[in-house]
């Protein structure tokens, strides 16, 4: 029986960090149904044909994505001790599907095989001590703004994929990128599932419910599964036609128990991008997986670690070493088992805003995704607008840090404004990042304080610019 002062207990300091397990489970299952969807997700984004005209295949993928996520969070939570999920990242799965795959001759194996050497790449910087050091070089007050912007990205995250809140197509004739509903109007079934569900979790967590955003979820879904059942909604994409007024990918149902197809696994090809592209070419697109990797995970670890309160008086998160090494198995073993680069993710704050603050929370979360890998009616029952009410109000416990940055010094607020803003605006945490470290060099320059700016920041600053750059580099190079 798991007590107090047991040896569980004492290895994953749940008493000391002002916790208990049926905090630390439920906070499990939280984050597990926060970012179960990338278990459908992923199969979606990686399901073209390479150049030789071969595809993954959705049941491989969903299977082997399911299964990489497990091994890698009960990795997290037994080696770093950190309620810290990780999954397939999305941000690098879209750029090996559309940017690396546009590239001739490339096969699959190829593809996944840059991810693989970009992680290996992470995991020298990571045991030479260079990614921890830069980590220790970021100013505090941007350290905040992370959080901030986390915090921001992960509530637009949860509006948008509610259908709350969604893209204006280019054909429609605004320059309005975004906007209420549909046509400026909230129409459909799920969308009363996502207002009901965020009223329900506002009131549990004010009136400080324990277990408040999981009783949401479940709430939520069990109102989701009951509509989808007596009315037939239906998906919003079948495929073929497009429903506004459908579920945003999940619609909820049952599925049956299928055996795991898990044959991606070792498939890749480290160097057949060099062989197909040339040297300078597979280098670029190495480099600009390595950049988002690298600072994605940074970012994300920053906020989720503040939010749960794991940061010592230095501001420094415990066992930051371990859990950098962790993310950095996530490219190797996620681009070796061709389901893209794993890494960790923001949705770990539902868990967090359940009260997770341990490694056993990961463990949990790791074990579910292990049993969806041969049972997935869990996954294939709770739709985006059961999960969204969780993430919007654990956006706001991250925002509610904005009052610690020092506004009145612009050396630090306006690059803190630009890396809150561009997290949400380019759904892209590194480019935020990026905004705010090459912001805070220039501007302590122009304040005539560039002795204040740590070396280390000015070569982060430097990367980014090549980031931002590659498109021009590219074409100076004749790099397509």
């Amino acid at each position: 029986m798991l007590k107090q002062g047991s040896a569980i207990d004492r290895y994953f300091k749940i008493s000391e960090r002002g916790s208990n397990y049926s905090r630390e489970i439920r906070g499990g299952f939280a984050t597990f149904f926060a970012m179960s969807y990338i278990v459908v997700l992923n199969p979606l984004i990686l399901s073209g044909a390479d150049s030789s005209g071969a595809s993954l295949g959705f049941a491989a993928v969903a299977a082997t994505t399911a299964f990489v996520a497990g091994i890698l969070t009960i990795l997290m939570g037994a080696w770093a001790k950190h309620p810290f999920a990780i999954a397939t990242g999305l941000g690098v799965n879209a750029f090996v599907a559309v940017t690396i795959a546009s590239h001739p001759g490339l096969t699959w194996p190829d593809m996944m095989g840059l991810v693989m050497l970009s992680g290996l790449t992470m995991l020298i910087l990571v045991l030479t001590g260079f990614r921890t050091a830069v980590f220790k070089a970021v100013p505090e007050a941007l350290k905040t703004a992370i959080v901030v912007g986390i915090g921001l990205f992960i509530a637009l995250i949860g509006l948008v994929n509610a259908g709350f809140v969604r893209r204006i197509p280019d054909a429609a004739g605004t320059t309005v990128p975004l906007g209420l509903g549909v046509d400026g109007k909230l129409l459909g079934w799920p969308t009363l599932v996502f207002v009901v569900g965020l009223v329900l979790t506002i009131a549990l967590v004010v009136r400080k419910v324990r277990g408040a955003i999981l009783i949401g979820i479940i709430v939520s879904t069990a109102l989701a599964a009951i509509l989808e059942f007596t009315l037939h909604i239906g998906p919003s994409f079948d495929g073929k036609t497009y429903n506004p007024r459908g579920w945003s990918l999940v619609a909820p149902k049952f599925t049956e128990w299928a055996a795991p197809d898990l044959s991606l696994i070792g498939k890749a090809n480290p160097f057949g991008a060099f062989q197909h592209l040339g040297i300078i070419a597979a280098t670029l697109l190495a480099f600009v997986i390595l950049l988002s990797i690298f600072f994605d995970a940074m970012g994300t670890m920053v906020g989720l670690a503040r939010e749960a309160g794991n940061i010592d008086k230095h501001g420094n998160i415990p066992n930051v070493d371990r859990v950098l090494q962790v993310d950095a198995l996530g490219a190797i073993i996620g681009g070796g088992s061709s389901v893209s680069s794993n890494q960790i993710f923001v949705e770990s704050g539902a868990g967090i805003g359940e009260g997770a603050r341990t490694g056993l929370a990961s463990i949990v979360t790791g074990l579910l995704f292990l049993v969806a890998m041969f049972f997935t009616p869990l996954i294939n029952l709770v739709p985006f607008e059961a999960v969204a009410p969780a993430l919007v109000v654990v956006g706001f416990m991250m925002v509610s840090q904005v009052g610690k940055i020092h506004w009145q010094d612009w050396g630090v607020g306006i690059p803190a404004f630009l890396t809150m803003a561009l997290m949400p605006f380019t759904y892209s945490i590194a480019n935020g990042l990026g905004a705010g470290f090459i912001s805070f060099a220039l501007i302590r320059t122009f304040q005539g304080r560039a002795r204040e700016v740590h070396p280390l920041m000015w070569a982060v600053a430097a990367a980014f610019l090549l980031f931002f750059g590659i498109g021009p580099v590219e074409e100076i190079l004749g790099v397509k």
